[in-house]
């Protein structure tokens, strides 16, 4: 009997996660990594967490810790696939044009731009954001920290809910977030342009009569 190759890489995956499971932290750490890389687990990475989390609270925080960490490594894996050949590939479907105005906007607000979609949970395409950073040259570092800083929020999140409300709650606002995905996308986004709004405001020194560029109107 030929195993094909998605029933293959499930049948992979599946094994994985039994035989790293039972590890604790170190079994996140390495569920994490693989799942970052290019081989999917069954379930999400959220939801590794929150099964961690439900059997044993006071470790949460190394849970997620540890998780963020292998998270970011593991991305490095999609991102140098995408900085060793991944223009060429963009190219053959995208014309010049196109593709530098794709890549001047990412440049503008690259940190964010990978961070959001790491801190959102399945079935955002994170991958293809790890994937476009390499392609766009992307420095290492602030790659790193953003993959890290989104897991650790995403992770922080599911594993607190998981310790006030309990774990079968936590999985149903996951399907939830699941169904609409695109709202919670959008939510995120304005939530966060507002958030920087206020630190820019706040960074100016208003006792010097200095202004936003938004308030010269007004």
């Amino acid at each position: 009997m030929i195993i094909g190759p998605i029933a293959l890489l499930h049948k992979v995956s599946t094994t994985l996660l039994a035989v790293m499971k039972p590890l604790g932290v170190w079994g996140v750490g390495g569920l994490a990594f693989i799942d970052s890389a290019l081989i999917p687990i069954p379930v999400s990475m959220d939801g590794v967490i929150i099964g961690y989390v439900a059997t044993n609270h006071s470790r949460f925080l190394i849970y997620c810790l540890i998780a963020s960490v292998a998270s970011a490594i593991g991305s490095l894996v999609p991102f140098y696939i995408g900085r060793a050949g991944g223009e060429l590939v963009l190219l053959k479907r995208i014309n010049r044009e196109r593709y530098e105005k794709i890549r001047d906007r990412f440049e503008r607000q690259e940190f964010f731009a990978i961070m959001i979609p790491a801190m959102l949970p399945p079935p955002t395409p994170l991958k293809l954001f790890e994937f476009a950073a390499g392609v766009f040259e992307m420095k290492p570092l602030p790659f790193l920290l953003a993959i890290f800083t989104g897991k650790f929020v995403q992770f922080l999140a599911c594993s607190l809910l998981t310790i006030w409300f309990g774990p079968k709650l936590v999985h149903t606002m996951h399907g939830i977030l699941h169904r609409h995905l695109s709202v919670v996308i959008g939510v995120a986004i304005g939530a966060l342009l507002v958030l920087l709004f206020y630190i820019t405001r706040k960074l100016f020194d208003r006792r010097k009569g200095e202004r936003l560029p938004s308030e010269d109107s007004e």
